[in-house]
């Protein structure tokens, strides 16, 4: 997997690769299967909380990454 994969489609792979069900993921996590259904299709905005208990399961965190666009604060000040 490459860095730009995103994630609804890391947790989609990770969940498949498991062969388990949404139901089976949301209630292993402790997270809505309605929440993890709008992971999965890409919603933009997700509290980070219930992400990370999702990506718990694989043995991964929410963290910075670099990001693709120009949008970088001047680090000189």
């Amino acid at each position: 997997m490459n860095e730009q994969t995103t994630l609804n489609k890391f947790v989609r792979m990770k969940r498949k690769s498991l062969k388990m069900t949404q139901l089976e993921m949301s209630e292993k996590s402790g997270v809505g299967i309605r929440f993890l259904r709008e992971l999965e299709k890409g919603k933009k905005t997700l509290k980070m909380d219930k992400v990370n208990q999702v990506l718990e399961l694989f043995g991964y965190e929410l963290g910075p990454l670099e990001s693709e666009r120009n949008t970088s604060i001047n680090e000189e000040g």
